[in-house]
C-alpha cells in the first residue's frame, strides 16, 4: 500500500494568482473552482476567490490551494521540501529549473549550492510567502 501526500496551501485571496505562478514554474495541469461555482456564493468580494485548486505535475507531484472561505481567516503555510532521490538522471536538471523559476522574485535564504553531505541544497521564500527547500542528489559518476 502506498500513501500519497499532497501539500495544501492557504492564501488570503490570491490563490489563483499563486497557482497560476506555480503552473508557470512547474508546468502541469491546473484546475480552479471558485466559491461561486462550488457553493453558489453571491457576495462579489468572495465569489471569485478560490474554493479549491489543484496543480497536477509530472510523476505524481500534486499541489493544492485555496483562499479562506466566508468568515474564515487564512491559515499560515509551512515549508515545502523538494528532494531528488537520485534514481533518475533528469531529477537534478528539473529541480534546478524549478529553483531558478521560483527564485526569480524570491528571497533566497540559502543559496542552492553544494552542501556538506555532497548534494546541492537551498532555501527560498517565494513572492507569495511560501518557503521552499530543495535538495538535489549529487551526480554519481
Amino acid at each position: 500500500m502506498s500513501i500519497g501526500m499532497t501539500p495544501y496551501l492557504s492564501f488570503g485571496g490570491n490563490a489563483r494568482e499563486a497557482m497560476e505562478f506555480y503552473k508557470s514554474v512547474f508546468g502541469g495541469e491546473l484546475s480552479v473552482l471558485t466559491f461561486a461555482e462550488g457553493m453558489g456564493e453571491k457576495d462579489p468580494e468572495q465569489s471569485q476567490k478560490v474554493m479549491h485548486s489543484s496543480l497536477f505535475l509530472e510523476r505524481g507531484i500534486h499541489l493544492m490551494a485555496s483562499d479562506p472561505g466566508p468568515g474564515c481567516d487564512p491559515t499560515p503555510n509551512g515549508t515545502i521540501s523538494l528532494s531528488s532521490d537520485g534514481s533518475e538522471g533528469g531529477d537534478g536538471d528539473t529541480l534546478r529549473g524549478w529553483w531558478d523559476r521560483l527564485a526569480a522574485d524570491a528571497t533566497i535564504t540559502m543559496a542552492l549550492e553544494e552542501a556538506p553531505w555532497g548534494d546541492s541544497f537551498g532555501q527560498l521564500t517565494d513572492g507569495f510567502g511560501i518557503n521552499w527547500m530543495f535538495n538535489i542528489t549529487a551526480a554519481h559518476g
